[in-house]
């Protein structure tokens, strides 16, 4: 295998292996990231051509983002027992099936099924917990840095897809630009086939920063099926107070992110007389600031309260919601909403998956980070479609900003409650 080769070729050059790991997830997560956030493009163009309204393009997505994360905590078991290769070239394949069947697509409950249905569990079957997995399983130190830079991926997908699919979408149509996505999935599916490995032990390492001092942890039994797997994890960390406050937050940081801000914010520009190319140029901006903000929370989270930490991300982006009716939807205020906003739009990752990883356990860190992430994409479906029935009902999406700038500021309190010395909970 290439990944052997490789693995040796840059142990004597003292470079370890997580890091091509690192960097193969951080491509895969950035061509998903795309390809979740590329709906937001699509809504105005889909109601022009098909006459479809907002909420049910709105229940689409909704579906898509609920199975998205009922699915992370079943990813988990699939990658602990399949391994990480198999299932996100699965993942990916399903994902590209999906939309290649939606350029056909004429009824809206042919939209639901491909966009909702298939999509939401092909995106899902990676998810965050693919990062999760690796930055548990390959790194012993670095690890809140290592999830900081592949969460990153997901602003660079925004800045690198977004106004390029804004722009064909324009110009040449959204099948144009759907067609770009699947080729670009397909070249991070021969990525994945050449270079991903399931365990530091597959390529004769231990993972990055381990002291050789501990035995390695067992890998989870395989005998218990993917379901027992994961329903057994959620019985046992549901005991604990931590994982509750964890997938709440959660749920309020997917409500504040994917299922408001990615999928109706474009279409809210619109309403305010911003065209569509310069709307998703704004969503790009958040990406770069998005992109050093994420990093620079996982640097901190490898040396920071990770509470007080989520404490100033969901405080601050609370904030700037509220602000955001306010700024007059002119340059220098959406500018401003750009920079705050942006600076955290994921940066509740890193030290969310590092309190999940020091109470439960770096093997099952990632099984219950999966039902965290859960919550995170219940939050997103419940905002995806409320903002879309606001804008049917209300003719107007601010409602659902002021809703969500407000529960930010329930989870910065909520944070706190966690205890500080709190011991790990027993899996």
């Amino acid at each position: 295998m290439i990944s052997n080769w490789l693995a040796g070729a840059l142990a004597r050059r003292n470079i370890h292996y997580g890091w091509v790991m690192v960097g193969v997830t951080f491509l895969a997560s950035l061509i998903a990231a795309g390809t979740v956030g590329s709906p937001g493009v699509f809504i105005v163009p889909l109601q022009r051509e098909f006459g479809w309204n907002t909420a049910e393009i709105s229940s689409a997505l909704s579906i898509r983002f609920v199975l998205f994360g009922l699915m992370a905590p079943f990813a988990a078991a699939l990658m602990n027992r399949y391994g990480l290769r198999n299932v996100t070239l699965t993942a990916q394949l399903i994902v590209v099936c999906g939309l290649l069947a939606s350029l056909a697509m004429t009824q809206v409950w042919q939209l639901i099924l491909l966009w909702g249905v298939v999509i939401g569990i092909g995106t899902g079957m990676t998810a965050l917990v693919l990062g999760a997995t690796i930055a548990a399983r390959w790194f012993a130190a670095r690890r809140g840095l290592v999830i900081g830079i592949m969460t990153a991926s997901v602003a660079t997908g925004q800045l690198v897809f977004l106004p390029l699919l804004a722009s064909l979408t324009e110009r040449f149509g959204w099948r144009i630009a759907l067609g770009l996505v699947c080729a670009v999935l397909g070249a991070s599916a021969l990525a994945v086939a050449m270079v991903m490995c399931d365990r530091p032990s597959d390529v004769g390492l231990r993972p990055f920063g381990d002291k050789e001092t501990d035995p390695l942890p067992a890998p989870p039994a395989g005998n218990a099926s993917i379901i027992a797997a994961a329903l057994g994890t959620l019985r046992d960390a549901s005991r604990s107070g931590v994982f509750w406050i964890l997938f709440a937050t959660f749920f309020i940081c997917g409500a504040s992110t994917n299922g408001l801000v990615q999928v109706h914010l474009i279409p809210m520009c619109l309403d305010y007389g911003i065209p569509q190319v310069q709307a998703a140029s704004l969503l790009a901006a958040m990406g770069i600031f998005d992109f050093f903000g994420t990093i620079v929370s996982g640097w901190l989270s490898d040396r920071y309260d990770n509470r007080w930490l989520l404490f100033w991300y969901y405080g601050l982006r609370g904030l700037s919601l509220v602000f955001l009716p306010f700024s007059d939807f002119s340059f220098y205020g959406l500018s401003l909403f750009a920079m705050f906003y942006g600076l955290d739009w994921v940066a509740t990752v890193p030290p969310t998956v590092r309190l999940t990883a020091q109470r439960f356990g770096p093997e099952r860190a990632n099984l219950v980070f999966g039902w965290i992430f859960a919550g995170h994409q219940l939050g997103a479906g419940t905002a995806a479609f409320g903002a879309g029935l606001s804008r049917t009902l209300l003719a107007s999406y601010l409602p659902a900003f002021f809703a969500a700038g407000a529960l930010c500021i329930i989870a910065a309190a909520s944070v706190l409650a966690i205890s500080r010395h709190s011991k790990p909970v027993a899996t």
